[in-house]
């Protein structure tokens, strides 16, 4: 360019600080992005291995764990199950369980509606453990198994399926049962020798039973003969007549609602006003030994002879408890035992005898006859009744 005619060069200058530091911040900012999605690519890397090994983890236990676990639909299907589950239900893999139960309240259960019952306590807790039920095995056989199980729900709270996990209880229950059998056997045998009342006061840890009685009736019952008899049978015989007379003799008692108090040799002994009180007792003594001596006629005797039957009755007070630490035995005292009891030993052959006390208490509704004075050891004379019928 001639500028006063000489050759000028014209410059133009264009001052871009600016763009070159907003072409070095975008450098940066890019070189930052580049680290940054590297750092955040590595720890996607290592959450999805964290999230490999957790699942690894978990595929372990839920394949060797020695629980079942499952999940199951609404609508009782089963979406998963582990081996355990499968070998407890008797399937060779959880595979073929799936197939196989397409409705688990129908095929598993063996009480119906049972599933039902676990789905509504889970609905209405959304958890529920120990839920005991019997469940039949792929080859029909029942097993006991314990299920917790709770709900699985969305964000939303919708319910999406069940989980749980099962375990086999069949040598527990079986164990429990042997238990409860034992022990009723047990308390059968307490209720042979003790009445229920006393029987139930011994369970609940009372140490000493001693009760006094104001008013009670006492029957002493004795086989007539029986000693020159046992001479004559085999001890075979003997046990077996013995056996049939007092079984006779404690069905009635059941039936009079009475207390057998003891057997002593061929010698039976009742009673009646206790350990429960009732208004009563006399004259069910009275019904008993009516009825005792109608039986005996009915019981056949090896040899051919016939047995009869010597009782007495006596009422009054009377003191009754348990005593013996490895044998318990529930038994009378008093003079009304001692009494009833020479009613008996000084009675006769087929015959009821009974003291003036029972005789007062009975006369209106049963006929007696007269014996008159009879004397007592250690009370005396005593005037007695024989006791032959209720009136009418």
């Amino acid at each position: 360019m001639m500028l006063a005619g000489q050759q000028t060069l014209l410059t133009t200058l264009y001052d871009i600080s600016d763009r070159k530091q907003a072409e070095e911040a975008l450098h940066q900012s890019q070189a930052q992005l580049r680290q940054q999605a590297q750092e955040l690519e590595q720890r996607v890397e290592q959450r999805t291995a964290e999230l490999a090994a957790t699942e690894e983890k978990y595929r372990k236990i839920f394949e060797h764990v020695a629980e079942g676990i499952f999940q199951t639909t609404l609508t009782g299907q089963y979406l998963n199950a582990n081996p355990a589950l499968a070998e407890m239900y008797g399937y060779d893999s959880p595979e073929e369980l799936i197939a196989s139960i397409t409705d688990i309240g129908a095929q598993l259960y063996v009480q119906p509606r049972r599933r039902e019952e676990l789905i509504a306590f889970v609905r209405q807790f959304e958890f529920v453990t120990v839920f005991e039920s019997e469940i039949y095995r792929k080859d029909g056989s029942i097993i006991w198994i314990s299920e917790n199980m709770h709900a699985v729900r969305d964000d939303d709270g919708a319910l999406l399926h069940y989980e749980g996990s099962v375990r086999d209880i069949t040598d527990r229950k079986s164990t429990e049962d042997e238990l409860r059998r034992q022990r009723l056997n047990s308390e059968r045998l307490l209720l042979n020798v003790l009445p229920q009342a006393i029987a139930e006061r011994l369970k609940r840890g009372q140490k000493v039973i001693a009760d006094s009685f104001t008013e009670a009736t006492v029957l002493f019952a004795d086989l007539v003969g029986f000693t020159e008899l046992s001479t004559t049978i085999s001890p075979t015989e003997l046990v077996e007549l013995l056996n049939s007379v007092f079984s006779k003799f404690d069905q009635l008692a059941d039936h009079h609602r009475l207390e057998k108090i003891k057997t002593i040799g061929d010698a039976y002994m009742a009673v009646a006003g206790l350990p429960l009180p009732r208004a009563d007792h006399v004259r069910a003594i009275a019904d008993i030994a009516i009825d005792m001596q109608h039986e005996i006629t009915k019981i056949n005797v090896p040899d051919g002879r016939s047995l009869s039957l010597r009782i007495g009755i006596h009422t009054g007070p009377v003191v009754a408890g348990v005593i013996g630490i490895r044998r318990f035995t529930y038994d009378l005292w008093g003079d009304t035992v001692n009494v009833a009891s020479r009613m008996e030993s000084q009675g006769e052959p087929e015959r009821i005898q009974v003291t003036e006390a029972v005789y007062n208490r009975l006369k209106n509704g049963y006929n007696f006859e007269q014996r008159g004075l009879v004397t007592i050891k250690g009370k005396g004379d005593m005037t007695t009744y024989w006791l032959l019928g209720k009136k009418g």
